[in-house]
């Protein structure tokens, strides 16, 4: 596997905890987007809370990257879903404490009209193996 991240100054920098590009070469892992769903109990994890969803999200993205043989440290890509872009800065917050400045995937977040089971936040990602 290798991963490389790109960056140019010829373009904006990040205004947050992701790259403007990565370079990666390898098997990839596409992950299916996740909710705040706890797999024991098949019932929502922080009701009315994004940092809790977040959490929980990010760790149903990172059991099933292990599953797969890679973790949240191979992640080229993410795509969140925000219910309500104002819950932007604390899920950022939750997201940095996983995805470090330097290594941090290439990643865009967007507001939707409706989540599955109305949840605040969907994460999914592409990962090297």
């Amino acid at each position: 596997m290798t991963r490389k991240v790109i960056q140019t100054d010829k373009a904006p920098a990040p205004v947050g905890p992701y790259n403007q590009a990565i370079a990666a070469s390898g098997q990839l892992l596409f992950v299916a987007g996740q909710i705040p769903l706890d797999p024991v109990s098949g019932q929502i994890v922080g009701e009315g809370d994004i940092a809790a969803q977040t959490e929980q999200a990010i760790a149903n993205l990172s059991a099933i990257l292990e599953a797969g043989g890679t973790t949240l440290n191979s992640v080229v890509k993410t795509s969140v879903f925000l219910k309500d872009m104002n819950d932007f800065a604390a899920m950022n917050a939750v997201y940095a404490q996983h995805f470090g400045d330097e290594s941090a995937p290439a990643r865009a977040c967007v507001e939707v009209a409706r989540l599955p089971k109305d949840v605040l936040v969907e994460i999914e990602c592409i990962a090297v193996i």
